[in-house]
């Protein structure tokens, strides 16, 4: 075996470790590098080194689970003292140590019932025993340390060099809110040092452009705890920007022929028990009681949708058939998943309905990712698209998940457009095409989804009026494109560092005279601009020049124009140009010129 193999794959996608693959005949060798094969099992094997490294500095830990995830891998575990972001140099420091004692990594086997017996004390070494099915379970040593994992790891720690820990956070014991908390320390590990450190300037860049710190220095939005976790208040400066985000796509459904529409936003329970929600998604619901009848809050728009559909006789002509609304939807996330804006319980989606023939679900899906690439182009993003199928928690036959499967892969197979498939990852009523972009710093995001829904029209009796005057059912197409509007200012907010293009910018242009006498003037120019849908202000306060130009730029206004006598005189603009790091001198007219050309190119 070649010193650089660290795993190996079979033909079914799986990756099994060094030591199961005894004879690798019909297996393919993992190599140690930065592929993602690779740093699965490298971060898993690393998270195992930390536990190790917890155990001899903290010899009564006990550990729960320590999985790989996007940012990297973590454990879970107890320990008696309090373990804070200042301990993490000293664990990463025993990490070292243990690696220069060169353990190799055994796997050995042993039967639920003696596993049961070995753990006996160990109260969560039971708990994760409980979720495993198989009469038999692996568990992976290196010198004193063992713990039970189905691996695979790679063959030694001395594969293990390039890690860093990034943060102390608490988990409650198998994310029930009602248990115990864990303490979880994350982490991260690469093949090289130079894609560590890579990663790591990354980290630090990411930190400055957090939503949440440049959401408060540039007072977009707020949360009070008081009021309820979860729930964001838009901020005036916030609110205006979310303002010409939902006008940008507002002009860009209307031109490609969507209709808008809107729903209530609490329907009685009898309504989300047809459309399969109450029984597979009812435990992200909030629920209500009126008139001794029970309501769910919507955490989706698609039945509003839907009745307004069926409230006048469709015929084929009609289809396809386009709704849109900006839907405020309410789901139960768990606290300790809550974050800023990207992860929240109240939240508007950018939602859309289509409901078409079979015939068209490939033009369909193929006009809504032509839109899909039209905004992402817009914002300056690059993206990939993944086709998600059938979950285990799922309504309606296999061979109507198939056929709408085959739809969203037709569509993009016949149009040349790449795409991976996520297996399992489907909505509960279709399969989906997910869309995830990657930001400024090389960060992926999930967005946008476009859904093929056969059920949700069978169980709401939905029909059409064919050519041949039969009664048909249309297929439902669900898509959104932003995902919600707080989770994309998010993403957008960190991508910009909030430095956001001219056409979208809270604010655009703020006058700051020199003198009282100037303010009469800046007040002109405000007023003009804003009959032309340019936000502007005018920084008139009983400051400092300096002071109310710094505090201008501190909220990364993309023009602050400075007025003074030679202005007033001349009828023109001194700028200073925040984006193009530049100053100089226009016309009042070459400025409006200037402006306007900016604003159209918000236009999708």
């Amino acid at each position: 075996m070649s010193e650089n193999i660290i795993g190996y794959i079979d033909g079914h996608g799986n990756i099994i470790d060094t030591q199961t693959a005894q004879d690798p005949c019909g297996v393919t060798p993992i190599e140690f590098d930065n592929s993602q094969k690779a740093l699965e099992i490298i971060r898993h094997s690393t998270a195992h080194l930390m536990a190790q490294a917890i155990t001899e500095l903290y010899p009564n830990s006990q550990f729960f689970v320590g999985p790989v995830v996007d940012e990297g891998f973590y454990y879970d575990f107890r320990v008696d003292e309090k373990i804070g972001e200042e301990d993490l140099k000293t664990i990463e420091k025993k990490m070292k140590e243990l690696i220069k004692k060169k353990y190799i990594i055994e796997k050995y086997e042993i039967s639920k019932e003696e596993a049961l017996k070995k753990f006996a004390n160990d109260d969560l070494k039971l708990a994760v025993l409980s979720r495993i099915p198989d009469n038999v379970v692996s568990i992976y040593k290196q010198g004193e340390f063992e713990d039970l994992c189905r691996g695979p790891h790679v063959p030694g720690l001395r594969f293990l060099n390039n890690f860093k820990l990034t943060r102390v956070a608490g988990a409650y014991l198998g994310g029930d809110e009602k248990a115990e908390m864990l303490t979880r320390i994350y982490g991260i590990a690469f093949a090289d040092k130079e894609s560590l450190n890579a990663h790591m300037t990354m980290l630090e860049e990411a930190k400055k452009r957090d939503h949440r710190k440049i959401g408060a220095e540039m007072e977009l939005f707020m949360f009070n705890e008081e009021a309820g976790a979860g729930l964001p208040f838009w901020m005036p400066q916030g609110a205006k920007l979310r303002v010409k985000l939902e006008e940008i796509l507002h002009k860009a459904h209307r031109i490609r022929g969507y209709q808008p529409v809107r729903g209530p936003e609490i329907l009685r329970s009898d309504m989300w028990r047809t459309s399969g929600h109450y029984a597979c998604y009812g435990e992200n619901m909030y629920l209500t009681e009126i008139d001794e009848q029970e309501y769910g809050i919507k955490p989706m728009n698609c039945i509003g949708h839907i009745q307004i559909f069926k409230q006048t006789q469709k015929s084929y002509r009609d289809l396809p058939l386009k709704f849109y609304e900006y839907g405020v939807v309410h789901r139960h996330e768990k606290s300790g998943v809550l974050h800023g804006l990207l992860r929240v319980r109240e939240f508007t989606q950018d939602d859309a309905h289509i409901f078409c023939t079979p015939e068209q679900i490939s033009s369909v899906v193929l006009e809504v990712v032509e839109f899909v690439d039209a905004v992402m182009k817009l914002f300056g993003f690059n993206y990939t698209m993944e086709v998600a199928t059938k979950p285990e928690k799922a309504i309606g036959e296999d061979s109507v998940w198939e056929l709408a499967t085959q739809g969203l892969k037709d569509a993009l197979d016949g149009n040349s457009l790449p795409y991976t498939i996520d297996e399992g990852g489907g909505a509960f009523y279709g399969p989906k095409i997910d869309v995830k972009i990657t930001d400024a710093l090389g960060r992926k995001w999930q967005c946008g989804t476009i859904q093929v829904d056969f059920n949700l029209p069978q169980r709401f009796d939905i029909e059409y009026v064919a050519e041949d005057n039969t009664r048909r059912q249309p297929v439902m197409i669900h898509r959104a494109i932003l995902g919600s509007f707080e989770r994309f200012i998010a993403i957008l907010t960190e991508h910009y560092a909030g430095e956001f293009p001219f056409f979208l910018a809270p604010t655009q242009v703020i006058f700051v005279p020199i003198a009282q006498s100037h303010v009469a003037y800046a007040n002109t120019l405000k007023q003009v601009l804003m009959l032309e849908g340019i936000d502007a202000e005018v920084s008139d306060k009983n400051d400092s020049l300096n002071k109310r130009i710094r505090t201008a730029e501190k909220q990364r206004v993309p023009y602050v124009v400075v007025i003074g006598d030679e202005e007033v005189g001349t009828q023109t603009v001194a700028i200073r140009d925040r984006r193009a790091k530049e100053q100089y001198n226009l016309t009042q007219d070459e400025f409006m010129v200037k402006l306007k050309q900016q604003l159209q190119e918000g236009k999708i």
